[in-house]
């Protein structure tokens, strides 16, 4: 790194008052390092049409999020829901910036350790950028010139900092050494917010460059949606018309997302393949092409991510078209030892999947469509794993590119080694639409109040949902009709003669093999939330 040394000024020179002008200094150089890393990132990508992880924010924030322990990854979704990402990502640029305004001062006071503690910083963004999946040697490249460059902008600020007369004498011990003349706080101002502001244009220009780079799916649009062998439909009496209920099928731009990807991944279907290995008689690959040309199917099926909270709302059903992932497993010959199937993605998340789950008679699909279009981006497009009664982490790998046939006792998905279960059965559950906590009912001529809500429990179908207001008896809801057992269940339930005050209402469920939710709390670790949610309401 000998291009970023300069001749460390004496203690005579270290100037006094200068602080925050360095530590503008410090934050400028680390914003054009990452501006700039970002949008050689995003050409650098294009240009070698590299798998792995260019962007050295990306990479960051992947190697945060893969050593997230479980307690911490809960209370981020639990306080900041679906906008985990941006609350990463802001968190990540205030650390940044704080860490690189100290850098600043620490350079301005002692050149060599403030540099030192650059490259430092420099080389953690190397390290998780090549400890990211598929990515090579080549890869570091943009990361690498923006920490050079990042470098020589600090000298180059700091100079112009020691320049700032303070009052004080300046050195002529070291003429060397001597700041540029004519140096202002304003201009120094004016260069460090310029170059920062420039910097953070470079990383909006590299965010966009790569989602920009590819019309995902172009495809998709090109050779159609396949015509399904067996179509579906949600019939009236499923729904509801209660204002606040959940509707039955979630519109796609509403469905929640909770996956590793801090940014969605780009996969042209023209070039994506699926591989099936591991403990099979013939490995098996096949492409977009050759899987639409397979007879596909429509299903209902609710998914539900683990770290739902009881009452949570990580949870949407949607109407499926795929290709039975049994039947691409029957053409590799799955081998009699095998237990599990490890499927991966894209962005090398794994989860294991009970190999039963996968080739019994269930609408377990590799979907290419969602409520009749394909795949949205943030939710697999071109292909993703939907299988019913499990929960997402051990089963709904989203822009999935292998399925490894292997044991539990050999492998393990993402979220295992991370203390979660291996196998994320669904839990029984039930939630309260109507009222909202806090809310506020109007009975209506005769006094009755009208509550609703949803209950699930994928691959069992729901038998029973029950109602307390108060600590009053138990009564039974009426449940709409249910078109699968593989997706949630409607309810309803007329409160007659309700009071008016304040009320709590509590519910709970009981699938069809007779198992009724547990009142026991739970948090979502290790194998998913129970309890009965519970509201706080208002009759008018």
């Amino acid at each position: 790194m000998s291009v970023l040394t300069r001749p460390e000024p004496t203690s005579t020179q270290r100037p006094q008052g200068r602080g925050l002008l360095a530590a503008l200094a410090g934050i400028a150089a680390g914003a054009l390092t990452l501006g700039l890393a970002e949008v050689l990132a995003a050409v650098w990508t294009s240009w070698l049409g590299s798998a792995g992880t260019s962007s050295p924010l990306l990479a960051v924030g992947g190697a945060f999020v893969d050593r997230t322990p479980p307690w911490l990854k809960d209370w981020a979704i639990e306080t900041f829901g679906t906008a985990d990402k941006l609350a990463l990502g802001v968190g990540m640029a205030i650390t940044l910036t704080v860490v690189c305004a100290l850098i600043g001062v620490l350079a301005l006071r002692r050149r060599g350790p403030g540099i030192g503690a650059f490259a430092v910083v420099g080389l953690v963004g190397l390290a998780a950028v090549y400890s990211r999946p598929a990515t090579g040697l080549l890869d570091l490249v943009p990361t690498a010139l923006g920490v050079v460059v990042g470098g020589r902008v600090l000298l180059w600020l700091l100079d112009r900092v020691a320049g700032v007369r303070d009052g004080g004498p300046r050195s002529s011990h070291h003429p060397s050494a001597a700041p540029p003349s004519g140096s202002t706080r304003r201009s120094v101002l004016l260069l460090g917010g310029g170059l920062t502001g420039l910097g953070v244009l470079g990383v909006v220009a590299g965010q966009v460059l790569s989602t920009a780079g590819r019309a995902v799916q172009r495809t998709a649009e090109a050779l159609g949606l396949p015509t399904p062998t067996r179509t579906v439909s949600v019939p009236e009496g499923a729904t509801s018309d209660i204002t606040g209920h959940t509707p039955y099928l979630v519109d796609n731009e509403d469905f929640y997302r909770i996956d590793t990807a801090l940014r969605v991944p780009r996969v042209d279907a023209a070039g994506w393949t699926l591989r099936v290995t591991g403990l099979v008689d013939q490995e098996v690959e096949i492409t977009y092409a050759d899987l639409l040309a397979e007879e596909h199917v429509e299903a209902l099926v609710t998914l539900t991510c683990v770290s739902n909270q009881v009452g949570g709302d990580l949870v949407g059903n949607a109407r499926w078209l795929g290709w039975p992932v049994r039947e691409l497993l029957a053409r590799a010959g799955v081998q009699p030892e095998a237990d599990m199937v490890l499927s991966r993605s894209t962005d090398g998340w794994t989860a294991g999947t009970p190999i039963e789950a996968l080739t019994d008679d269930r609408d377990a699909l590799l979907a290419v469509a969602m409520n009749g279009e394909p795949l949205p981006a943030e939710h697999g497009y071109p292909v993703r794993l939907v299988v019913p009664g499990l929960y997402g982490y051990v089963s709904a790998t989203k822009w999935v590119t292998e399925l490894k046939v292997t044991r539990f006792d050999a492998d393990e998905g993402y979220w295992t080694p991370r203390g979660w279960s291996a196998r994320g059965p669904i839990k029984t559950a039930s939630r309260i639409d109507v009222p909202r906590s806090g809310g506020r009912l109007e009975p209506d001529a005769d006094g009755t109040v009208v509550l609703a809500g949803v209950a699930w429990a994928q691959h069992r179908g729901i038998e029973r949902v029950e109602v307390q207001v108060d600590d009053g008896d138990w009564q039974e809801a009426t449940l709409l009709e249910e078109p699968t057992v593989d997706a949630w269940r409607l309810w309803t339930y007329a409160w007659p003669e309700a009071t008016s005050g304040d009320h709590q209402v509590r519910v709970r469920a009981t699938d069809a093999d007779g198992q009724t939710q547990t009142e026991e709390s739970a948090a979502p670790a290790p194998n998913g939330a129970s309890g009965w949610h519970t509201v706080d309401f208002t009759v008018a």
